[in-house]
């Protein structure tokens, strides 16, 4: 079941489809750029500001987002509408009718602290073997690069990053890794990513942060979100230790 909806103030149509009893899915296209990216953002923010009874949370990926709800709370809320998904949809609906700004959203910008090489990023020689650079070049130029966290993922805190040069593009592993360390950075692709936490997974593995990607402590557990602007600084090991203590 879907519902076909005109995003206000642009020509891209949305559709609303039920992806599990507790959540809809609004899809907003298949193209994966900024300019979608800043849709999502921005009605995420209104949907969070004028949210319906029920709403528990919203994620957000490349060209989507998912929204999670309380069916009880919903079916006894006085949202139009005969089931759950119907309910939603109308609030959705309101949701796209109001009036967008150009630019609601600004978006955060972080400076992630980064151990490049060695034992925390034995894959660093891959990626410069198969893009004809020096492990220095790989450095340079993943640091120089401003990155655009698209979605969060795969794990609780995992963040998907696009905008690196194309230089550095390298496919996945073709046998993943057991154990990806907390921390460590990889390339797969085009994209960029960080694994909050110790996972199996076939990226490409760089370096590694020191910081705490995801904490269920904070108010924010996950430390980047979508739209967040990064970008990479490479530090030595003294620095990352230093980082590791506080």
């Amino acid at each position: 079941m879907n519902e076909q909806l005109g995003y206000c103030g642009t020509n891209i149509p949305i559709k609303i489809y039920g992806l599990s009893e507790k959540s809809v899915t609004v899809g907003f296209g298949t193209t994966i750029d900024h300019d979608l990216l800043a849709l999502i953002t921005d009605f995420n923010q209104l949907l969070l500001q004028n949210p319906f009874s029920g709403l528990i949370t919203t994620v957000q990926a490349y060209t989507t987002l998912t929204v999670f709800f309380d069916p009880l709370i919903v079916m006894l809320s006085d949202l139009p509408g005969q089931v759950c998904f119907e309910k939603i949809s109308a609030h959705l609906n309101k949701i796209v009718q109001i009036k967008r700004e150009k630019s609601s959203t600004i978006p955060d910008k972080l400076i992630i602290p980064v151990y490049y090489g060695g034992d925390f990023g034995q894959d660093l020689s891959t990626v410069a073997r198969t893009n004809k650079l020096s492990e220095t070049e790989v450095i340079d130029i993943h640091t120089a690069g401003q990155y655009t966290v698209f979605m969060i993922g795969f794990v609780p805190g995992f963040a998907y990053m696009g905008g690196m040069d194309p230089r550095l593009s390298t496919p996945r592993k073709e046998v993943p890794n057991a154990k990806i360390p907390t921390g460590s950075v990889g390339i797969a692709g085009n994209q960029t990513g960080i694994y909050p936490m110790e996972t199996p997974g076939g990226w490409q593995i760089i370096g590694r942060t020191p910081l705490k990607m995801f904490d269920v402590n904070r108010l924010q557990p996950s430390l980047l979100k979508g739209g967040d602007m990064v970008t990479f600084k490479a530090i030595g090991i003294k620095e990352f230790n230093a980082y590791a203590e506080i």
